[in-house]
């Protein structure tokens, strides 16, 4: 049973968040905090001029707000949404928080993924602690 878990949530279409959810409630101890984090890619300077102003905070609020409503689902869940790369992000977040378990949901591996390699596996061999990935 763990104390302190962090399940990064990726939006992305092919990615289910009820697995990563239901295994955090299972591993969770009666009195865990469980962090929900998304973590928005850093949108370049030569971009962010052709969007509308508000664009990056009501973003902010729409992925707050799906990460509330998430995290109404377990005990003492909360979200969080910080900016960055993925990979790195989650791996300095976790640094500092100490959490004892990442729980994150993971693609079917492709082509891409070979040659660049993916969020979950950078995680899985760079994290400090316990990774449970899910498929």
């Amino acid at each position: 049973m763990y104390h302190n878990i962090l399940v990064p949530i990726s939006f992305d279409a092919e990615r289910d968040t009820s697995g990563p959810l239901k295994l955090a409630q299972i591993l969770a101890t009666p009195d865990a905090k469980v962090t929900l984090l998304h973590v928005v890619e850093h949108i370049p300077n030569y971009a962010i001029s052709y969007m509308p102003s508000e664009y990056l905070t009501e973003a902010r609020k729409a992925i707050q707000a799906e990460l509330d409503e998430l995290a109404s689902q377990l005990t003492n869940a909360k979200g969080l949404v910080i900016e960055g790369h993925s990979g790195r992000t989650i791996l300095d977040w976790a640094e500092a928080n100490k959490p004892d378990l990442i729980i994150m949901a993971s693609h079917r591996p492709g082509m891409q993924d070979l040659l660049l390699g993916s969020t979950a596996s950078h995680v899985v061999r760079h994290a400090g602690c316990a990774v449970h990935v899910v498929r």
